[in-house]
């Protein structure tokens, strides 16, 4: 894809490293003069956004870690003392904690999008496969994080995940021993997760220059979803993208920082405020936002055993995607049938995060009776709500995608990035009203 090198060493010593260590050449080939689809939008600007993200954790995390006591005495109020008498402790503490929500907010995004154009498919699949190795690994950072404020909700909900644990046959309990290091949650729990919680985004890391490297193996997918013809097709990466990946990243940082500076705790729950206290249990345990269509799909089914499968299958049956879809066509810009499908989907998921933030016994229409027959008290309950969500999300995924793909009729798709969807004359403009679609 990225052909051949055009690095011309300018210096002597850029010349003397060229011959010995060509990162220069290597920077210059991936970053600089890679050759991108020329009509990308601002749906691609995530990728930058998400690597971007990454370094802010990494070097918060760095930070906190070097005034964090992992310590079941001491945790809770060493994050306190982080943020009251550590030089711009707070800053470090806000932005670190709402990254996190960011960076997931960042990666739904892009997971959306790849789903929308196709990203996933051939010759693509490894690529996607390293971006559910990322996701899965960001899903147990996070977890870990949580856990370390030492609150009411970071306790309990690490006593809850990690009996789940224990639900899975013949190594379910060898698991959980050895995370909870003893017979409870406690100090050894706290210490492993801080440790592993600290290695995880340097793993993260690690596959993201992989992911890198397996993007730049086909190169970008594009909005049409059609492969690149010629150089004509193409724009170099700078100063094109980027300048309007620059652009991407300083709204998004906008909107992180009015997080960070005006609204800094609306994303964790009030309750973690209070230390830990195992005898004192709270009412309603719930994960951050980002997990919760997770944790209803877990709740949805009353068997402990076949909630936590279900739970793990809902994230490995984004490994296998590419091999489900069996649509020859990539972009669902030429699939008006799969979109359709695609947005009932994306509802499924925000109705599994509301079903996910309240409890499962919850009345959907209120505690009094509905008024509608239909509705009984089991039925007009969260639970339901939560069943209904799930069967839909794995529907789409084993049902919907691989029959859709052999019975749906896509529109046109054009032949090339640069080419019109229909090539018959009356459909080409021509003369002055030519001119301006040669321009772009």
């Amino acid at each position: 894809m990225s052909g051949h090198s055009t690095y011309e060493p300018k210096t002597g010593f850029e010349r003397w490293l060229d011959t010995r260590l060509p990162i220069i050449r290597f920077m210059n080939d991936t970053a600089l003069d890679f050759p991108t689809p020329k009509n990308l939008n601002y749906w691609w600007t995530f990728g930058g956004i998400l690597a971007l993200m990454l370094g802010i954790q990494i070097v918060t995390g760095i930070v906190l870690a070097m005034h964090y006591v992992p310590h079941v005495d001491y945790a809770f109020n060493s994050v306190e003392r982080i943020r009251r008498d550590v030089n711009y402790g707070w800053l470090i503490q806000f932005m670190h904690a709402n990254g996190a929500s960011m960076f997931f907010l960042a990666v739904y995004v892009h997971i959306f999008r790849n789903l929308y154009y196709g990203s996933y498919k051939a010759p693509r699949e490894v690529l996607w496969i390293l971006g559910c190795v990322i996701y899965l690994l960001m899903i147990i950072t996070a977890f870990m994080g949580y856990v370390l404020p030492w609150g009411q909700m970071s306790f309990h909900g690490a006593v809850v995940i990690t009996n789940l644990i224990g639900a899975l046959p013949v190594v379910g309990k060898s698991i959980t021993t050895w995370l909870w290091g003893g017979f409870a949650v406690d100090d050894p729990t706290l210490n492993r997760f801080f440790s592993l919680h600290y290695l995880m985004p340097f793993v993260i890391a690690g596959v993201v220059i992989l992911h890198i490297w397996a993007l730049h193996v086909p190169g970008n997918n594009n909005p049409k979803g059609v492969d690149v013809k010629s150089k004509a097709d193409t724009v170099p990466f700078h100063p094109y993208y980027t300048v309007k990946d620059g652009f991407a990243i300083c709204v998004f940082l906008l909107m992180y920082a009015t997080f960070v500076f005006y609204m800094p705790d609306v994303l964790g729950d009030a309750i973690n405020y209070v230390k830990a206290n195992p005898l004192v249990t709270p009412q309603h345990i719930v994960p951050e936002w980002y997990l919760l269509p997770f944790y209803a799909i877990l709740r949805a089914v009353p068997n402990k055993l076949m909630g936590v499968i279900l739970m793990f299958a809902a994230i490995a049956v984004l490994f296998i995607l590419p091999w489900l879809d069996t649509s020859k066509v990539r972009s669902m810009r030429y699939r008006p049938t799969a979109r359709l499908y695609l947005g009932i989907f994306f509802l499924a998921c925000l109705v599994l995060g509301f079903c996910g933030a309240n409890p499962p016994d919850q009345p959907i229409l209120g505690h009094e009776p509905s008024g509608f027959m239909l509705l009984d008290a089991d039925i007009n309950s969260i639970v339901w709500l939560s069943r209904i969500g799930a069967l839909y999300y794995f529907a789409y995924f084993l049902l919907v995608m691989p029959i859709l793909g052999l019975t749906e009729t896509p529109l046109p798709v054009p032949e090339g990035i640069s080419e019109p969807v229909l090539s018959h004359p009356a459909a080409a403009p021509t003369g002055a009203a030519a001119a301006p679609e040669k321009r772009g």
